[in-house]
């Protein structure tokens, strides 16, 4: 893939901030269109999307198929945000002239697009998160022209995607430059470093992640960068739940690591399982029976079997499924899955070998004797993860689960009961980040509806002439969009309901 020209990155640049005031005042309803019709015109696009995504990812035609429906509902889903309107957040505080603390002007304050978005494409999921991914749509949603800086691991893909997407966009009405693509690491770093960009985010490794976040902090003018780095999703089974359903817990949890060669950031990186668990045999024959996947691209091959000879080498590791890897003249990979367990006081003695994310099929079981110190011992070894699961048996309480239950609330974005970490919902109520490093803003997702927020800022407006107003912060509304009013007076009752409520 060639490198954008400096020539080109500059024309980009201001193509993008051309169009962002443009793109920003765009009324709900047609900016809602114009997403739907990037997202109809995937689906069009379908079979030669999907035939070149295969040739360069080595992922399978169902899990492409499924991924590019994924990223047209979302952009779908979007579009409906746009049209409610309540991710603006309109707050309206009525002039009052007896309010508790003083005269109060009118206010009125909204959320704005922060600006032209460059995002750094994903290779793990050439759809969801790549060109016309999550982080495009929400962007795009928010009112945000968004640049692309397109991965090297589908470089065809992703000139094909930004083809069909930008030119529906435009078709729809949206303004030219509302999305475009730039290829290669350098171009990357110089746009991040430009003045018209306004926000930046990345789904890929902890060192590229925290080298662009550190450039971004590092700015003149700083601007935010989210990054999604790096997730072993620990996994918490009680006795009782072992004992409960065995061979759902065995083959549910191969699945979930050997899924897309378990090049997912919300793989099963550990399985904690009471001592004597005895499932080794059972895991073994699953882990047999999975067939050969090809790794996304050499570079990933080359990281997986980097990890995977360190954590087989390391003391105190016994293999449960030694699985495979093969390497071709050009350094392509594929492999079987590879499990193998450790007790904890070897995981603890050997942390700096195994604590690493292992980018493909690979999960180590983690053998402990009491469940009463899963909590404590869960905080020696992680930090912040994406998320974190617990298996109990129907009706289990216990203070050693609630525990345990808290630590990973306190550690992860997405707190799972039963299931497994791989599958993530795009849905209002998804939370996909987590603390560092996890990812390098906790306090924002990259999947659902709340992920516009990361795109807008906001704003009021003091003693402002209706003219002259924002169309969302009219009394008219034109918009249609909620509006919270707080009116003139009703500070003399502020505490009132605290009082009620006290005297009951």
């Amino acid at each position: 893939m060639s490198e954008t020209t400096p020539d080109d990155l500059d024309r980009i640049a201001q193509s993008a901030a051309d169009a962002s005031p443009v793109w920003a005042a765009t009324a709900p309803r047609e900016r809602a269109t114009a997403l739907v019709a990037a997202a109809d015109a995937l689906m069009d696009a379908k079979s030669e999307l999907v035939a070149t995504a295969m040739q360069e990812t080595g992922l399978t035609e169902a899990r492409l198929a499924g991924e590019l429906k994924r990223t047209a509902v979302q952009l779908r889903l979007f579009a409906d945000v746009v049209i409610e309107g309540s991710y603006l957040d309109v707050r309206i505080d009525d002039a009052d002239s007896e309010f508790a603390l003083g005269v109060r002007p009118d206010l009125r304050r909204f959320r704005i697009p922060v600006g032209p978005v460059l995002n750094f494409a994903a290779s793990n999921f050439p759809f969801a998160f790549s060109v016309a991914g999550g982080d495009t749509a929400s962007a795009l949603a928010a009112g945000c022209p968004v640049i692309v800086k397109a991965h090297s691991g589908h470089p065809k893909l992703s000139v094909q995607t930004g083809s069909v997407v930008a030119a529906a966009l435009e078709a729809a009405g949206a303004p030219a430059g509302t999305l475009q693509l730039i290829t290669g690491r350098a171009s990357g770093v110089e746009m991040l470093g430009d003045r018209r960009i306004r926000a930046g985010s990345f789904t890929g490794s902890i060192s590229a992640g925290r080298l662009l976040a550190d450039i971004a902090a590092a700015r003149p003018a700083p601007i935010p960068f989210y990054g999604e780095l790096g997730s072993v999703n620990p996994v918490f089974v009680t006795e009782a739940a072992l004992s409960e359903r065995p061979d759902e817990i065995a083959d549910e949890f191969v699945i979930s690591v050997s899924g897309s060669a378990g090049q997912l950031c919300t793989k099963p990186g550990f399985l904690f399982v009471p001592a004597g668990h005895g499932l080794r045999d059972v895991l073994a024959a699953r882990a047999a029976a999975a067939s050969e996947h090809r790794l996304l691209y050499p570079g990933i091959a080359a990281g997986y079997r980097d990890r995977r000879d360190t954590i087989l080498g390391t003391s105190g590791v016994v293999p449960i499924a030694v699985g495979s890897l093969r390497l071709d003249d050009d350094g392509q990979g594929w492999a079987t899955p590879t499990l193998v367990s450790v007790s904890v006081d070897d995981l603890l003695a050997q942390r700096e070998r195994l604590l690493d994310e292992a980018f493909g099929p690979l999960s180590i079981l983690v053998e402990y004797e009491r469940e009463d110190e899963l909590a404590q011992v869960a905080d020696q070894l992680f930090e912040g993860n994406l998320t974190g699961t617990v298996h109990t048996a129907s009706g289990e309480d216990t203070a050693a689960i609630r525990s345990l239950v808290e630590w990973i609330t306190q550690h992860a974005g997405r707190v799972l009961f039963g299931g497994w970490p791989t599958g993530v919902a795009v849905t209002p109520a998804m939370q996909h980040g987590g603390p560092w490093p996890a990812t390098t803003n906790d306090t924002s997702t990259s999947v659902g509806t709340a992920a516009i927020n990361r795109f807008l800022r906001a704003v009021s407006y003091q003693g402002a002439p209706q003219e002259l107003l924002p169309q969302p912060l009219r009394d008219d509304n034109p918009w249609q969009v909620p509006q919270r009013r707080s009116t003139s007076g009703q500070s003399r009752h502020w505490g009132s309901q605290a009082a009620t409520h006290a005297t009951h």
